[in-house]
């Protein structure tokens, strides 16, 4: 009998868990192509003077316009080639936007295999490539058969006080810890959030709500 009450206790934890995770992780997974926007931008408007980067943003474009009409093959072809054939911050981008496409095509596992080959890059900035570690990490969880043990090792190298994207991934490691049952482990990850005072404020918000969801289970 005590089998089957603790049976029971498991799976409303993971439904719990579960909900949590699609509450806050499209939160998450946003908030990290948001920056990536931000940086390419930043950075394309520094190169616009050159040929190539016209000529790459030109491309990049047209792909995006694609994409947002919802062309999203032909979306993700021209981005792969961009990717392929141009060193430009639109290049670099476009390998992004292409992964990302496989995400909303619904192959969470290309995705993340994406990804992990732009973490892999060691011509990108570490930034880029911790983003694209924190991205593979976080649609590697919607693939299925997702290896939780795996993903949490790929993101814990990120949570170091010099990561650029240790909230994030502090964020989606917390949401891995209640998905496998460990609220405790859960906790102490959305206190290191709650408790470093250069956590951004919605990313602090977050962690706050999920500490106060927690306490209520």
């Amino acid at each position: 009998m005590a089998d089957i009450f603790r049976e029971i206790d498991e799976e409303l934890r993971q439904e719990r868990a579960e909900k949590l995770w699609r509450r806050y992780g499209k939160y998450v997974i946003g908030g990290a192509v948001a920056v990536v926007l931000a940086i390419a931008a930043y950075t394309g408007w520094r190169e616009y003077r050159t040929d190539q980067q016209l000529e790459a943003g030109a491309r990049f474009a047209i792909a995006k316009a694609l994409a947002d009409e919802g062309k999203t093959g032909d979306a993700e072809a021209l981005f792969v080639a961009l990717g392929a054939e141009s060193g430009t911050t639109y290049g670099v981008l476009a390998r992004f936007h292409a992964a990302a496409l496989r995400a909303s095509s619904g192959d969470p596992a290309g995705a993340a295999e994406a990804f992990r080959g732009l973490a892999a890059d060691g011509g990108l900035d570490r930034p880029m490539r911790d983003l694209a570690s924190l991205l593979a990490a976080q649609n590697a969880l919607d693939a299925p058969g997702a290896d939780m043990q795996r993903v949490a090792s790929d993101l814990a190298p990120l949570t170091g006080q010099d990561g650029a994207w240790r909230h994030l991934a502090l964020e989606t490691l917390a949401l891995i810890e209640l998905r496998t049952g460990d609220g405790d482990r859960a906790k102490t990850h959305l206190q290191r959030i709650v408790d470093d005072a250069a956590a951004p404020a919605n990313v602090r918000l977050r962690a706050t709500q999920m500490l106060r969801m927690i306490a209520d289970r």
